[in-house]
């Protein structure tokens, strides 16, 4: 749903909007006269619609037709058009809730403009459209290590509040997730849940997208903070927020109304605020990028969402709730995991943390070998399947250009690092997986000088470079 639906009785009219309309890489469907523009309506919903008020031949005039797609899809952009306009009829078009009002012969870069205005607040609907559709699956959480307890935790304690909390962690560990599992569990459940993208909205365009606008002629346009009233308003990476704007949400945060675009009223709304950001604000407030005020507003309850190395005995959990996902949603192989292929995934690097293993999983599933357990070699990490089994590793440089002692030293180090966090510094499981008694792992680790430290809730064991009085020996 991206086109747009040129509706006029004037052939010569609705072709030239086409042609200028197609020249800006927009995709476009004309029709004549009332019939042809309700069975477009109903073969394939428009992105945004133009409108010719009067209609020659038509059971319907534009002011009819109009009426009538408000009532049933009123998140549909109409832009009026009339070549005999007047005030009145401005007036009665914006009331039935056109989108706004021109009039022929009209200006090019005027038309322009409402167009990728309409249409952004089009594409804006949609968007949260479908993320409220999805809120319940997608604020799902999964997992059972001890730092995802610790959150599960946290969180569990917020929803029952009105506090605004600002959840903060690297990029793809699931902030939005964490966000609408507070949403879903909270009394604002049957609320709107509305994402305000700061990273992807122009920055000139923000103030229309969050408090909308009026018209000259008395029309409004609802921005996100009037579609989130009695829900939550979810700021995604809210570092990225315009200076200029920030200043304008410090004061909503305080009065919990504003004014929109173009307007005078006030306008009253009960929105709680979740924010998110991948950046260290106090850096951000230095480098005065970022508004103090707003800071302490946003962050009465801060929250960290924990990265996938922190939590790596999720990561089967993890990976077997989106083979299940990919299977109802897109008819993918419902297979299982090789054990060979969980302990992969579990040692793997994951700089992109849930949302890259989400992607790993789905590219196996799309590209892998059939409908049985997934393999180690499948995984993009592990490399092709040898022909055959040579009993051979592949040795990288460095390790080659050690003496035999401390090549098995830096071994051992580090396949036990590993090792250990794998099982989330839980090392009677590390014990039982390695072959070695609890003793003997534990006189080992000494003698390697690998120490284990609490971090988000989890054991994460780390090489002792130091004495550390907040660390322990494993």
């Amino acid at each position: 749903m991206g086109d747009i639906l040129i509706t006029d009785d004037e052939r010569d009219i609705r072709e030239l909007i086409a042609d200028i309309l197609q020249d800006e890489g927009y995709s476009t469907r004309l029709a004549a006269n009332a019939t042809e523009c309700m069975d477009q309506i109903e073969d394939e919903l428009p992105a945004l619609m133009i409108l010719d008020i009067w209609l020659k031949d038509s059971h319907m005039d534009g002011i009819d037709i109009l009426t009538k797609v408000k009532k049933t899809h009123p998140e549909v952009p109409i832009v009026i058009i009339s070549g005999h306009g007047n005030i009145e009829i401005a007036v009665a078009a914006i009331k039935q809730g056109a989108y706004d009002f021109i009039e022929k012969p009209f200006n090019i870069d005027q038309l322009l403009v409402v167009i990728r205005r309409a249409m952004e607040t089009s594409r804006l609907r949609r968007e949260n459209t479908e993320l409220k559709r999805g809120g319940t699956a997608s604020g799902e959480m999964i997992g059972n290590s001890s730092s995802f307890k610790t959150l599960k935790g946290q969180l569990d304690k917020v929803t029952k509040s009105n506090g605004r909390v600002m959840l903060s962690g690297p990029a793809g560990v699931g902030k939005e997730v964490a966000a609408r599992y507070i949403h879903a569990n909270s009394n604002r459940a049957s609320g709107p849940f509305v994402t305000v993208s700061s990273a992807t909205i122009e920055p000139d365009r923000m103030e229309d997208v969050l408090f909308g606008r009026e018209t000259p002629e008395g029309g409004v346009e609802q921005g996100l903070l009037e579609q989130a009233n009695g829900g939550v308003l979810f700021f995604d990476e809210v570092a990225d927020m315009p200076a200029g704007t920030q200043s304008k949400i410090l004061r909503v945060l305080v009065d919990q109304s504003f004014t929109r675009v173009g307007g005078t009223a006030k306008v009253n709304v009960d929105i709680r605020v979740i924010s998110s950001t991948t950046k260290d604000l106090d850096v951000e407030i230095a480098n005065g990028t970022f508004r103090q005020e707003l800071y302490h507003r946003l962050n009465v309850v801060p929250v960290a969402v924990p990265a996938l190395d922190e939590r790596r005995e999720d990561i089967p959990e993890l990976a077997t709730h989106f083979i299940g996902e990919f299977n109802r949603n897109q008819g993918l192989p419902l297979r299982e995991l090789d054990e060979d292929a969980i302990a992969l995934l579990q040692t793997m690097e994951w700089p992109g943390n849930v949302r890259q293993l989400k992607n790993v999983i789905e590219r196996v599933l799309i590209l892998g070998e059939g409908s049985g357990p997934i393999k180690a070699r499948e995984l993009p990490e592990s490399g092709p399947a040898p022909e055959e089994d040579t009993g051979r590793i592949s040795l990288n440089g460095a390790l080659a250009t050690l003496p035999l002692r401390e090549a098995r030293e830096l071994f051992e180090r580090e396949y036990l690092l590993t090792q250990i966090n794998r099982f989330g510094g839980n090392i009677s499981r590390t014990a039982s997986f390695v072959g070695m008694e609890r003793s003997a792992l534990h006189r080992k680790l000494k003698s390697l000088g690998v120490v284990t430290t609490n971090k988000s809730g989890t054991r994460v064991a780390t090489v002792d470079t130091k004495d550390d009085a907040d660390t322990e020996q494993a």
